[in-house]
């Protein structure tokens, strides 16, 4: 059978109601795109951001009346807001397995010479390769943004066999379970949320980790130990802020990776580490930067 699909933009401060709206009247499933390009970055906890420009989508089965659907959605918005409603793009779309055509659209990702992202939905093309089994989720990502990518080559090109990391901001613990699946001894992660912590923790379970070697914390009840290579991959302005708290985590001679930066926040993000590490010449991919360096023994 195909569905109506209804569109229609919107922006955030309106989006919610219009959601709510598209429900009340008999909608499958509603869903919101950013309608112009806009990346979002990592939110503060407990907020669910917008894009400046979102189109707002409801889904109805084909035998609903839609000119009567429509004609109620534009009278109800009109009472609620006192506003006219934005024109409406009716399209017919076919009918499909929607799980198997979005588990279509991921594949095994390789990432220098050992390391595989791997949905679990497929089999591992290398399996004496370092194999991370994660699926694709909506906040914490699986290796295809050039942020994570770029830190998960530098892990791959690196030796870390026995070395202590932090993956401070892990999200769903991708950098951290790769650095322990290419051999480290030990892997803290930090982050602010606690969603993100039960995500590593699952991610973890799932690749059959042991409980020993990943510890997972807040920043609040994070431990005083120093790792042999501190990674950080958040945005430029909380990794300006955090650069002495980093810098007191990393032992002497130990690496920095930092990423999640916009190639013209670069320096800025450099001038702050330099007072405690030796700094190289950022990698960068599209507009994104990875740096690193060694810590000094000031």
């Amino acid at each position: 059978m195909p569905w109506i699909q209804l569109q229609i933009p919107a922006d955030p401060d309106n989006a919610d109601q219009l959601e709510d709206l598209l429900m009340e009247l008999g909608s499958d499933a509603v869903s919101m795109e950013d309608a112009a390009d806009q990346p979002l970055f990592e939110p503060d906890p407990g907020t669910t951001p917008l894009w400046n420009q979102t189109t707002v989508t409801g889904l109805f089965q084909s035998d609903r009346d839609i000119d009567q659907i429509c004609a109620e959605l534009r009278d109800a918005w009109h009472q609620r807001t006192q506003q006219t409603l934005p024109e409406i793009d009716v399209t017919l779309v076919e009918d499909k397995d929607w799980e198997r055509a979005w588990m279509d659209d991921f594949h095994p990702l390789k990432f220098g010479e050992r390391l595989w992202i791997v949905p679990s939905w497929h089999d591992a093309p290398d399996p004496d390769a370092a194999n991370l089994m994660l699926d694709p989720g909506l906040a914490f990502g699986t290796g295809t943004h050039p942020t994570t990518a770029l830190c998960l080559e530098w892990l791959d090109g690196k030796d870390v066999t026995d070395k202590q990391v932090t993956d401070y901001g892990c999200g769903s613990g991708i950098l951290g379970l790769a650095a322990l699946l290419l051999d480290a001894k030990h892997v803290i992660g930090v982050d602010t949320d606690p969603q993100a912590l039960e995500a590593s923790r699952d991610n973890a379970r799932r690749n059959g980790v042991e409980d020993s070697k990943l510890d997972l914390y807040l920043p609040e009840n994070e431990p005083d130990t120093q790792c042999d290579i501190m990674l950080a991959n958040i945005l430029a302005q909380p990794l300006i802020g955090l650069a002495p708290h980093l810098a007191k985590l990393t032992k002497p001679g130990g690496d920095l990776v930092l990423s999640g930066i916009l190639s013209n926040q670069a320096r800025d993000v450099m001038e702050a580490y330099e007072p405690w590490f030796i700094m190289d010449e950022p990698e960068q991919r599209e507009e994104w930067i990875r740096l690193t360096g060694r810590r000094n023994d000031r």
